[in-house]
């Protein structure tokens, strides 16, 4: 019988899309391709009896056209939590690596290349206000954004887009905030510096019990 599970959090890109990018709203990247930093925080998670809380699951991912077209394939790598324990990072990989089903494993079917998988110090901060937030993973990766504004923003108001046609944490989720970040990766063969690109936060909540 598979594990149940349940894990509830915050995802988050750093990607070379202009601002706002594109892939949320089901169209494709801003230069027909796109490469990038995701990485989900887990505030409260289960899977069978293992604790997850807390833990961190990073990636980096490559792709050209719309992601969401059933033809377009992309690449990928993971980085699994260092704070976690063995078991913990069995549980992280199978549930955001696809293997435990619900959402993760539909949006798996989109990589058709898993370039690796490593165990790495991940910090991601997550301003509560969500004016910011940040990764660094020490020698691989590191994205830092501050939340979109303009001149007719609301002061203390932060901008939310709701029922994004292109959500990649899955239909009905929280709203998308977006920001502009600068970020840079040097691990498995995704190797780019990038400054004023787009960057976003959903938060998710997913289930085994989930169907779709």
């Amino acid at each position: 019988m598979a594990e149940q599970w349940r894990v509830k959090g915050d995802f988050v890109d750093f990607c070379r899309c202009s601002v706002p990018c594109p892939c949320t709203f089901g169209q494709a990247p801003s230069d027909g391709k796109c490469d990038g930093i995701i990485a989900w925080h887990v505030r409260e998670g289960t899977y069978g009896d293992v604790q997850l809380d807390g833990l961190n699951v990073a990636g980096v991912a490559r792709f050209e056209g719309n992601i969401w077209d059933p033809d377009v394939t992309a690449a990928g790598g993971f980085i699994l939590d260092a704070a976690a324990d063995e078991k913990q990072r069995d549980a992280l990989m199978a549930v955001f690596g696809g293997q435990a089903g619900g959402w993760p494993e539909l949006f798996a079917q989109n990589f058709s290349e898993i370039l690796g998988v490593e165990v790495a110090p991940i910090e991601l901060e997550i301003d509560d206000s969500l004016e910011s937030w940040s990764i660094k993973i020490p020698d691989k990766a590191r994205g830092s954004t501050q939340l979109l504004t303009g001149p007719t923003s609301t002061k203390g108001q932060r901008l939310a887009v709701q029922n994004a046609p292109g959500a990649e944490v899955g239909p009905g989720q929280g709203a998308v905030t977006y920001g502009v970040c600068d970020y840079n990766t040097e691990v498995f063969d995704l190797d780019v510096d990038r400054q004023g690109r787009s960057s976003k936060h959903i938060p998710f909540e997913w289930s085994s019990e989930d169907e779709f």
